[in-house]
């Protein structure tokens, strides 16, 4: 299938270079390129410009979110070009990988029940922080039909209008629950096992890590509100172990050691835990990453109560909600 009825949404903000990278990407697969920018302070706006593609600035007096910013894209792009059957969208973090285009495009054209299909994202550096490390781990999830995808996917333009987009109020968590709406309608997602992007997290701080992984407890709570009692029941295992593991336990664990040191022992539960996490991932990865990825699975349900916490009060007090950023 060929690529003139193709079309390439990138949101970002502040990516310096790796906007570079990401835009090049795009413009060697097809001349409907979109960059929507959500407020940054660099160069990118400039450096998008002159690599020849439009842009769209989202007006920041409305809480911005990657959710709104890729349907801001998605609506430019179909009002410059009606036309179009398919959209590819795209953080600018990321590179599109040679090849890639057409082994989705392919995908869909042979296989007209799937409304998205996506690949492979890669982490460009991931040995240059154990953070860039645990990103690369995350994203290697299984192949062949699948309930959602990330923030990279290749989507039918028709089964995207037909829900409305994203839903641009979400603060993160925006791709699984436009993939629950399409899958309700009938649609289905599929990833390919093909390399699909390389990804620059930049992630050098633990600080960074652990707003990362509070902005997912956040998107979590967001989600098991909105579809928790539909009949997938939609994040309520993630929320139940978030609330146990990152609160219920501690709390109890500190208040029963006021009086008694010897409840301090209690805490060695984590360390079974982490045993048991990284028995089951070591049928995938090594020994030492199965470790360390089970380590930081335990100890990110801290800061994943926290923004699960964030999500309960917001909407108790019926408050704006927070952008949680990690860069």
């Amino acid at each position: 299938m060929g690529k003139n009825n193709l079309g390439i949404v990138i949101i970002g903000r502040n990516e310096g270079e790796r906007l570079s990278r990401c835009i090049k990407s795009a413009i060697r697969e097809t001349d409907k390129v979109i960059y929507v920018d959500s407020g940054s302070t660099d160069n990118s706006i400039e450096l998008a410009k002159q690599l020849g593609v439009e842009v769209v600035n989202l007006d920041l007096s409305i809480p911005f979110t990657a959710a709104r910013a890729r349907n801001a894209g998605f609506e430019f792009l179909n009002a410059q070009h009606p036309s179009l059957s398919y959209v590819q969208f795209i953080d600018g973090d990321c590179e599109l990988v040679e090849g890639w285009i057409q082994q989705g495009l392919d995908f869909l054209g042979a296989n007209p029940q799937f409304a998205v299909v996506c690949g492979r994202r890669r982490e460009r550096f991931p040995n240059a922080s154990i953070y860039n490390l645990l990103c690369d781990l995350e994203w290697d999830t299984p192949v062949g039909e699948t309930k959602s995808c990330g923030g990279d996917a290749l989507m039918r333009v028709d089964a995207l209008k037909a829900v409305n987009g994203f839903n641009g109020s979400l603060i993160a968590g925006e791709e699984p629950e436009l993939c629950i709406r399409l899958r309700q309608t009938g649609w289905k997602i599929y990833r390919l096992d093909a390399e699909m992007t390389l990804h620059d997290a930049a992630m050098s701080r633990f600080w960074q890590w652990w707003k990362r992984s509070q902005r997912a407890g956040y998107a979590f709570a967001e989600g098991a509100y909105l579809y928790g009692m539909s009949p997938e029941k939609y994040r309520l295992k993630e929320i139940i172990s978030i609330f146990i593991w990152g609160g219920i336990i501690p709390i109890l664990l500190l208040f029963l050691s006021i009086n008694n040191q010897w409840f301090m022992l209690g805490w060695l539960v984590y360390l079974l835990q982490i045993i048991k996490v990284a028995i089951k991932k070591h049928k995938l990865i090594s020994r030492r990453l199965s470790l360390l990825y089970a380590s930081f699975v335990m100890l990110a349900k801290f800061p994943q109560f926290n923004g699960m916490m964030d999500f309960i009060l917001n909407k108790k007090n019926n408050t704006v909600y927070k952008i949680i950023e990690y860069k």
